[in-house]
């Protein structure tokens, strides 16, 4: 599955897991903007993610990790990845 399939899948299910319809983020979102992002028509901005998240009162990278990693098996390995990176960043700024 591909980010630009797998962001949109991630976004339904945690909508649909949270119990939400799509009427349900009228205060951040269109019901229209909110199935085109479910559908992949369209790829929304960080604050666009973050207004979304807080609806469904989850952490932006929640719904990044599912969206990256797919079934939360592939998250140990994605945040083993993101620790390197992070680590290795820090080191040389540290520099």
């Amino acid at each position: 599955m591909t980010l630009k399939n797998s962001f949109p899948a991630a976004l339904k299910q945690v909508r649909k897991a949270r119990g939400l319809s799509q009427e349900a983020f009228s205060n951040v979102s269109s019901r229209t903007y909110l199935s085109s992002l479910e559908r992949g028509l369209k790829s929304p901005t960080l604050n666009k993610v973050a207004e979304l998240c807080a609806v469904m009162d989850v952490h932006p990278l929640t719904l990044l990790t599912l969206a990256f990693a797919g079934d939360g098996k592939g998250a140990d390995k994605l945040f083993e990845r993101v620790q390197r990176e992070l680590a290795g960043i820090q080191a040389q700024q540290d520099k």
